[in-house]
């Protein structure tokens, strides 16, 4: 019998022919261990390699970093690479954002930007920020011009080509239909030549917006598939389930290697069902009876949105302001009605006044939270209308977005308001001092230390912070700044100027709430979201299958195989995810499911496994 030929040589094979390649593989199978790899391979073929290797995150860069070091080898996210080949072209960048901005696909708030010569006396500049009128382009703005200067200019093609005889993109299902679309649409119209690897899992793709696969390329052979079958994460039980929740032609097994961390284990997974909803009392049974809850490194609870963590980590009240203000829903609804019906609107006019100058009426659920909270809407109608209408706050600024570090997301910003972040800070500083790291916490706050007396002074003064969690916000903010811990910096004044209506609902909150989101954000707690859990691994993992009035989401269709195929797909791959981050122990919990859900767990869990409690 001929000798099984593996991954990396398939791999190798198609690089010898010229020809680009898919590695697929499933969770737990290792692929930027193979991409390295098939790095180390290249160069061992042609050590000056002309390599460029472009990944998701901040995070994956310094990863690949570490592992593989070459003269010729350029890591970085996609945003970076994209930017890198087209900042030079700066005529062609501004033709290209004039045309964009014409044609709607760049927002141009300003309204100010007209004209093809509008750019001609600026240099257009990759920010954090979006500031069109001034030349700044933010991360989604790179995206569209680069597909659009791609696509118009060969010449920025080959240049690509000679740039890079190799261009490799880890987790590619990750990645913006745009980037795909230079890649394996405009490249590939160019008479020069080079390898594109593409590694990655089309059932992890969860998040919104990207290409998720990249399957007609395969069928049309401009891409050539490797599938790795090994899984060396999951034990044996959850590899069965996974594979049964799979839609491709990826079936994993365990690896065939004794220093596997999964080598002949065969696992435990449960199906629970119940008519009571109570989470804490289905976490008391036998089922969990080895499970340490309170080590967040080695056992996760996961939920499908933070609207469904937050009462049960604790910061319920911060999570109502940022997630569920229906006067400002109401608000964004008046607006709205002025744009489309091109109302003039008095600029001294208060919301109260143009409320009555349109005529509308809050519905629904807008008048029931307006009914429950008079006093407010009282308030918000005494705003100036103008400066009113642009406060706009949602989860992600309270929650963030977080993909690298801490330190990443300074360097490079976050969702995260300026009120958040300065609590953030303050909170940070504590949690180095409770944590015994005081050459972190002498760096991070602002206090000035230049004798014995002022480290007395600073430990008194922290240990009265630390106590202070039933204070509000307000008071923990003001006794930080008076000790000189953490200063009221100029952010943190534009944001209460500009958003007064949040920062009196804010300050009024228990700081407690806001050390419950910190140490969630921070990842001390056993919560997480299952689009947040992407890429971990934990020993036991508990799933509770909740779909949290999300319509994108349904765990019944899951089950039962029907619904919309678009939320049925998207449902598929996020079970798929949180199933298979276990390491030993998965359970499963549906609060009173059909009992078409549970014959349908009876056949992916087995009957011995789906239980009733």
């Amino acid at each position: 019998m001929a000798e099984k030929i593996t991954e990396l040589e398939q791999i190798l094979q198609h690089i010898a022919k010229q020809e680009n390649f898919l590695l697929s593989g499933g969770a737990g199978s290792g692929k930027t261990y193979s991409l390295v790899e098939v790095l180390k391979g290249i160069f061992h073929l042609n050590a000056v390699a002309k390599i460029a290797c472009i990944t998701y995150t901040n995070v994956a860069v310094k990863q690949i970093n570490d592992r593989i070091r070459f003269d010729n080898l350029r890591v970085s996210t996609i945003h970076e690479f994209l930017w890198e080949n087209i900042k030079a072209f700066q005529k062609e960048l501004k033709s290209s954002l004039i045309s964009l901005v014409k044609d709607d696909k760049i927002s141009d708030s300003s309204g100010e930007v007209s004209g093809d010569d509008f750019f001609k006396d600026m240099t257009i500049d990759y920010k954090e920020w979006r500031k069109i009128k001034e030349g700044v382009i933010s991360h989604d703005e790179v995206l569209f011009l680069a597909e659009d200067m791609f696509s118009k200019y060969p010449k920025l093609v080959d240049i690509l080509i000679d740039r890079f005889d190799y261009i490799l993109i880890d987790e590619y299902q990750d990645t913006a239909p745009q980037v795909i679309a230079i890649l394996l649409e405009y490249l590939q119209q160019s008479k020069k030549k080079n390898i594109l690897g593409f590694f990655g899992d089309s059932m992890q793709s969860i998040y919104p917006d990207t290409i998720g696969d990249i399957q007609k390329y395969v069928d049309a052979k401009i891409v050539n598939e490797v599938i790795k079958q090994d899984n060396r994460r999951n034990p044996q039980l959850v590899i069965d389930l996974a594979n049964q929740l799979r839609s491709d032609n990826v079936i994993q097994k365990p690896a065939e290697d004794k220093n596997a961390p999964n080598y002949k284990i065969l696992g435990n997974i449960k199906f629970l069902y119940s008519d009571s909803s109570d989470i804490n009392s289905i976490k008391q049974t036998e089922y969990f009876k080895d499970w340490n809850f309170s080590d967040s490194t080695e056992t996760k609870e996961l939920y499908l949105t933070h609207n469904l963590i937050a009462p049960r980590a604790g910061f319920s009240e911060l999570m109502e302001i940022y997630a569920r203000d229906r006067i400002l829903e109401f608000k964004r609804e008046i607006v709205q009605y002025i744009n489309d019906h091109n109302i003039e609107v008095d600029p001294d006019a208060t919301f109260g006044e143009v409320i009555t100058q349109v005529g509308l009426s809050p519905t629904g659920v807008k008048a029931q939270f307006i009914a429950a909270n008079q006093k407010l809407y009282d308030e918000a109608k005494n705003y100036k209308f103008e400066i009113f209408r642009k406060i706009y706050i949602d989860k992600d600024q309270l929650i963030g977005n977080k993909k690298g570090t801490e330190e990443e997301e300074r360097k490079r910003g976050s969702k995260r308001d300026a009120l958040i972040r300065h609590l953030f800070r303050i909170q940070e500083c504590i949690y180095f001092y409770e944590s015994g790291k005081y050459n972190e916490f002498i760096r991070s706050t602002g206090f000035k230390v230049n004798s014995v007396n002022d480290k007395v002074e600073l430990k008194k003064a922290i240990e009265i912070l630390n106590s202070m969690k039933a204070n509000s916000i307000e008071e923990v903010i003001n006794f930080a700044d008076e000790n000189r811990i953490w200063i009221k910096d100029d952010k943190l004044s534009e944001f209460i100027s500009n958003n007064e209506y949040v920062w009196n609902r804010v300050k009024e909150v228990k700081y407690q709430d806001l050390c419950n989101l910190y140490d969630f954000v921070e990842g001390y707690l056993p919560f997480s979201t299952q689009h947040n859990i992407k890429g971990a691994e934990f020993d036991n993992v508990f799933v509770v299958l909740d779909n949290g009035r999300w319509n994108d989401y349904n765990f019944k269709y899951l089950f039962l195989g029907n619904g919309t195929e678009s939320v049925l797909k998207r449902t598929q791959k996020i079970f798929y995810v949180c199933c298979t981050r276990a390491k030993k122990n998965l359970v499963v919990f549906y609060h009173k499911p059909d009992a078409g859900v549970v014959n349908k767990a009876k056949i992916l869990f087995g009957n011995e496994n789906v239980i009733k409690i």
